[in-house]
């Protein structure tokens, strides 16, 4: 995730007007929505932190790549690999891997899920100096947003909804350049979003909407309405923070303006086209925006709460089957 709480919302106004989407107005409960096991999610998060840093070129983030193919596949999905080269802020050339999972893929009308599954290369900022160059492991930060979406997988792959889902686990989303280098355009950040939305798998790709997650494990962690989603697909986040009210999370959704944070969404919003949103931890009083963990050694399992995990995951899977064709 990266580091500025952007003054963008005055870029966006050079920007195309909202876009309007197929989504349903309200949601029908009496719909049979199956029921997320946050157990089950925590565990997906684990098991990526147990690889260690999923960082870009190292064997921890290779593994990773292959564990998750491998459980998508196992879930039914069709998975393609898009494979790439990026190169990062420094020049780095990064060997990245988009991993896009495919759930009825007859169906035209589809949903687009999102998070990245990479890990920050620095602790940039960790309290202590000393740290800044040892790899975040992530749990929060990447694997909670991947570990809620396998969790969705697993339950779409036993109950179809009546719609298309696509499920992508962006990489090198988290490479962007650290304060210290100064740099002012945020497009260092979320290079496998970019990638994609350039690149899409499937030609002339679209999608009733998108939803990203990122940073929603954290205990007690409040998801404010941000404000690049409010720009692209005001709807689509209406549709979300009333169905989390609804069903009783409105402790973990706030339906206030929150940040503007440029994250992935952001890229598939502007270069794509597709409408779509940030279900993100935001924290008003931090400097930062976020949770002290962010960006720091301290960013592991500890962090990692089961009734997060589960208010965002039943959300969502309400929204999924919900969705009208």
């Amino acid at each position: 995730m990266i580091s500025k709480i952007s003054l963008l919302l005055v870029a966006l106004l050079f920007l195309s007007c909202k876009q309007e989407t197929k989504s349903s107005s309200q949601n029908d409960y009496s719909v049979v929505v199956p029921v997320f096991s946050a157990d089950s999610a925590y565990n997906y998060v684990k098991r990526q932190v147990d690889f260690g840093p999923r960082v870009p070129n190292s064997s921890p983030h290779k593994a990773c790549s292959e564990y998750l193919v491998s459980v998508m596949r196992d879930f039914g999905a069709v998975v393609v690999e898009q494979k790439v080269q990026l190169t990062a802020f420094n020049g780095d050339k990064l060997n990245a891997n988009n991993i896009i999972s495919s759930f009825n893929v007859e169906k035209n009308q589809r949903i687009l899920l999102f998070a990245h599954w990479d890990s920050r290369p620095w602790s940039d900022h960790d309290p202590d100096p000393k740290n800044f160059n040892v790899p975040v492991i992530g749990a929060n930060d990447g694997a909670s947003g991947v570990g809620v979406l396998m969790e969705i997988a697993r339950q779409i792959g036993m109950q179809s909804p009546n719609i298309g889902v696509d499920i992508i686990f962006f990489d090198a989303e988290d490479y962007g350049a650290p304060d210290k280098y100064q740099i002012d355009s945020p497009d260092s950040w979320c290079l496998g979003s970019q990638y994609w939305s350039k690149n899409p798998h499937v030609k002339n790709y679209t999608a009733n909407f998108g939803i990203l997650l990122d940073m929603v494990g954290a205990k007690d962690a409040k998801f404010y309405r941000e404000q690049i989603s409010d720009y692209f697909a005001r709807s689509i986040v209406d549709k979300i923070w009333n169905t989390a009210t609804n069903l009783g999370f409105d402790k973990f959704f706030i339906n206030r303006s929150g940040g503007t944070i440029t994250d992935d969404h952001y890229y598939v919003n502007k270069i794509i086209g597709i409408p779509s949103i940030d279900i993100i931890q935001y924290d008003p009083q931090s400097e930062v925006g976020f949770g002290d963990y962010w960006h720091t050694t301290k960013d592991d399992m500890n962090n990692i709460d089961k009734e997060t995990l589960f208010a965002v995951g039943t959300t969502v899977l309400h929204i999924i089957y919900n969705e009208i064709q």
